[in-house]
């Protein structure tokens, strides 16, 4: 694309307009890491404002800069808003594409069912999708940049900072199929509350097109409602027998891998996953009935999942001297780190089982009872160690007593302190021993793995 092509998309004005012959490669937005050839977005953040790094941004190799107000450069595309100028830039390439578009949103596990959904629409041809988390009102639009006339399928992830987020970002890519993972606890400070949750998400339904589709869980709490919302056909899944793609099946074949089973319509298929959890098998009921949906045949879906290339930190595994980290620091809320004590409790271990567990942030009000839920499950799953680090987690530790979990078996920091979890995991940890890593992404909690174990 010619930056002329980039400033008409955009709605903006191209200075001078002698570059507008220019190509262009990618699109950047942080001035310590440009790419020969890219196209620098200049995003005024809370904290910092990109407009101050623009003329860094040339000088470092990109070819022009986006800009809210003109900072004289050599190349510029002025926008009166870089927000609405990358939506329009992503409608307009949205427009030209004419296949299948699954917009995808929920609580827990966006990026590895958007992952697992580029794998079972893959039949059809070559599948167009978010690279890494690319889901923001910034990056989403993105993503159509990337469109060849080769892509037959897209899947869009569209993250959920506060009410308007997923329908400004739906607008963009305008999807024919509509995914809701579940309606949880993640994030839920930003909307105060599930139903909050359950308003924010179902922004996704709202302007879904006449043939198209909405595939929801059968077992969400808020699965009426989110129906009452919804104008056009519901396909759904989930372990229910009333589920449309339903999962029969599930079982570990090592900390790395899992077979589930899934049936649809009468026939049942079987496939492995590089990835545990029964959250994990949910997620591909999900990702298969869009699949369905869009035109690919049961069978072909269920069996395109193996090929998915999963994402890292979740329920990554890591051996180290001997041991088996189970990575899941990516983020977490009550029901992702469930689920992960969940998985833990359902392998075998030569040696001992331990979970580390951090802080979960962005709960709001939710904070002590969705640590209080965690705890919980300490006492249901009954690891054999439990680190705990972090204030919050003091209310993980009142309840996995409260439920009888045994006090000698847990160990507690009332702060954060990564240096005196990974000096304990370094005397505690032996071969053999399987070891839950998982907390918020603001913890860095990873980074208390020793790098030999025991």
């Amino acid at each position: 694309m010619t930056l002329g092509e980039l400033a008409t998309r955009l709605g903006g004005t191209l200075s001078p307009i002698e570059n507008a012959g220019i190509e262009f490669g990618s699109f950047v937005t942080d001035s310590r890491d440009v790419p020969a050839g890219s196209v620098y977005l200049a995003i005024k953040g809370e904290r910092v404002d990109g407009h101050d790094f623009a003329n860094a941004a040339l000088l470092g190799g990109a070819v022009c800069a986006v800009v809210e107000r003109t900072q004289e450069l050599p190349c510029e595309i002025l926008v009166p808003n870089l927000i609405e100028a990358l939506a329009k830039f992503g409608r307009s390439i949205r427009a030209e594409f004419t296949g299948p578009v699954v917009g995808l949103t929920g609580s827990n596990g966006k990026t590895t069912t958007k992952e697992l959904l580029a794998a079972a629409l893959s039949p059809l041809g070559p599948v167009l999708k978010n690279q890494g988390n690319r889901n923001t009102e910034y990056t989403s639009p993105l993503v159509w940049h990337d469109l060849t006339p080769g892509h037959r399928a897209a899947v869009i992830e569209m993250g959920m900072r506060g009410f308007g987020q997923i329908r400004h970002l739906a607008s963009i890519s305008q999807p024919t199929i509509a995914v809701i993972t579940c309606i949880g606890t993640a994030h839920i400070e930003k909307v105060g509350s599930r139903q909050g949750i359950l308003e924010a998400k179902s922004e996704i339904l709202e302007n879904l097109p006449a043939g198209g589709h909405a595939i929801l869980w059968r077992e969400d709490d808020y699965f009426g409602d989110l129906v009452n919302r919804t104008r056009v056909p519901v396909t759904t899944f989930g372990s229910s027998p009333d589920a449309d793609v339903q999962l029969v099946g599930y079982r570990m074949k090592s900390w790395s891998e899992c077979a589930i089973r899934l049936r649809h319509g009468g026939e049942e298929f079987e496939v492995s996953l590089n990835a545990i959890g029964r959250h994990m098998g949910l997620n591909a009921a999900a990702a298969v009935a869009a699949a369905i949906r869009a035109g690919v045949p049961f069978a072909d879906a269920v069996s395109a999942l193996a090929t998915a290339d999963l994402p890292p930190m979740r329920m990554e595994e890591r051996i180290i001297g001997g041991s088996t980290y189970l990575v899941d620091t990516y983020n977490a809320s009550p029901d992702s780190t469930v689920a992960a004590l969940r998985a833990l409790g359902e392998g075998t271990a030569a040696g001992k089982k331990i979970a580390v567990l951090g802080e979960m942030r962005e709960l709001g009000d939710f904070t002590e009872s969705g640590h209080r839920l965690v705890g919980k499950a300490i006492a249901d799953t009954h690891p054999d160690l439990v680190l705990l680090t972090g204030g919050p987690t003091q209310w993980m530790h009142q309840e996995a007593l409260a439920m009888g979990f045994p006090s000698g078996n847990m160990v507690v920091w009332d702060t954060l302190d990564l240096d005196a979890v990974k000096a304990k995991l370094v005397d505690l940890v032996k071969p053999g021993d399987v070891v839950l890593v998982k907390a918020s992404r603001a913890l860095g909690l990873e980074q208390a793995i020793p790098e030999v174990a025991g």
